[in-house]
């Protein structure tokens, strides 16, 4: 059950809940306040009103609305993370491997709860903490990329890292494009384009010690 999955089910104002499922509660109800609105526009009122809970209550778990913010952030940037480790570990293909990276942070940019806007369209890149985890899980994503280009290929570090890096970055902004043209390609196909793109220019190097798919 997502966060606000468990929001909906504990809204009742005045419900008892384990305070680990009074926590996931308060981050599904902050979850849809801070996308809907935004963090400098959503205020703690907000979030205890959409939780159905006293503001009190609220402030037990999460002393302001920055610490409420940043639980979300880790929350969704460790999701991005397994989604990326996950998809470069399902095949050993690497055609198949490059097609299961970009599905990843599509599907991450297409659930529902947008999640992605809070790591990828914050308004409060401003703030150090935030822009100190986007880079953090940006640079995490990137080098688990990289860790499969430099054993295959046998580049250096510097060199995996920067294919890398543009494999992550070209994934996340084609994605979030796609997303915001109200999806008039089809996902499958829209990661099918992608992946060509992508399979054509990181195909050219050559594989170091393994026969090439």
């Amino acid at each position: 059950m997502t966060a606000i999955e468990q929001t909906e089910a504990a809204r009742p104002r005045g419900t008892r809940l384990p305070r680990r499922a009074r926590r996931n509660q308060l981050l599904g109800a902050a979850q849809e306040v801070f996308v809907a609105q935004g963090y400098h526009s959503a205020a703690m009122d907000d979030i205890a009103e959409r939780a159905g809970v006293s503001k009190p209550v609220l402030y037990q778990h999460f002393p302001g609305k920055l610490d409420l913010y940043l639980a979300l952030l880790d929350q969704h940037c460790e999701s991005l993370l397994l989604a990326v480790r996950t998809a470069l570990a399902s095949t050993s293909d690497n055609s198949l491997r490059v097609r299961a990276t970009m599905d990843a942070y599509f599907a991450y940019v297409e659930d529902e709860g947008g999640a992605f806007r809070l790591v990828f369209e914050s308004d409060l890149t401003n703030e150090p903490a935030v822009r100190e985890r986007v880079d953090k899980v940006t640079f995490e994503c990137a080098e688990a990329i990289c860790e499969v280009i430099a054993e295959d290929t046998g580049l250096s570090k510097a060199e995996s890292m920067l294919l890398a890096s543009g494999l992550g970055g070209l994934a996340q902004v084609v994605a979030r494009s796609w997303l915001h043209s109200d999806r008039s390609v089809p996902r499958e196909q829209a990661v099918q384009l992608l992946t060509s793109l992508a399979w054509r220019g990181i195909a050219g190097f050559p594989l170091h010690g393994v026969e090439q798919h």
